[in-house]
């Protein structure tokens, strides 16, 4: 079994859309090998996805690839995925199954407070992280190829980052409120967090005021 690094944390109508969309797309993703699965959904929001037959490690291994993988031992120094939960002056905490602090110091993505590097990055609670596991003597910290994922996003044309909403819906939206043609595409960042990315000279505070009030969504504006 695998446990996917992204949460299901809508409930009612929405919640049976999203597994709906995870069951699709990891049909999409094991559709190619000699396997079963089920997906369920833990108390804690993660899904589990539950693969047997011939090629279930290599589907394992894909899935965990593609997601990230919620594990109940994690050793110091490896690289993990927890989802956005909080944060303060002090940090932000992440949920790898377990609440993971990562200090303000150990962000290492620029000045200010982690409220405002959550701002200016477009981190949308619960999005997925990268996350490099810390022990006695060296603490959490935020893995470099996030960091570089991150700042490669402020480089672009702009981004609106959205939770609570599949990648369809999002794009549905933004085609009725007459976008269409503003943006690239719409990148799946977690099965709930997606991100916009907007044509060069399209405005992406502005995208974010034209189709917030079509979604009740976090949405966070990137300006490059």
């Amino acid at each position: 079994m695998v446990v996917l690094a992204t949460k299901v944390y809508v409930l009612g109508e929405g919640r049976r859309r999203a597994m709906d969309s995870l069951e699709s797309l990891v049909e999409n993703e094991l559709g190619d090998l000699d396997v079963e699965f089920t997906v369920g959904l833990r108390d804690d929001d993660f899904p589990s996805v539950t693969v047997t037959g011939e090629d279930a490690p290599v589907a394992r291994n894909l899935l965990e690839a593609e997601w990230g993988a919620i594990t109940p031992h994690r050793e110091a120094g490896e690289t993990y995925v927890g989802t956005l939960e909080s944060w303060d002056d002090d940090g932000v905490v992440l949920d790898a199954g377990e609440s993971v602090r990562i200090p303000a110091d150990e962000l290492g993505l620029g000045p200010g407070s982690p409220d405002q590097i959550r701002t200016r990055f477009g981190l949308v609670q619960h999005i997925p992280l990268r996350f490099v596991e810390g022990d006695d003597r060296e603490p959490n910290s935020l893995a470099d190829a996030e960091r570089d994922r991150l700042y490669e996003w402020t480089r672009g044309t702009g981004r609106v980052n959205a939770n609570s909403t599949t990648r369809a819906q999002l794009r549905a939206t933004v085609n009725r409120s007459g976008h269409a043609d503003d943006i690239v595409t719409v990148e799946r960042v977690g099965l709930l967090e997606s991100s916009v990315i907007c044509r060069e000279g399209t405005d992406a505070p502005g995208l974010l005021a034209d189709i917030g009030p079509h979604l009740e969504a976090e949405l966070l504006a990137i300006v490059p």
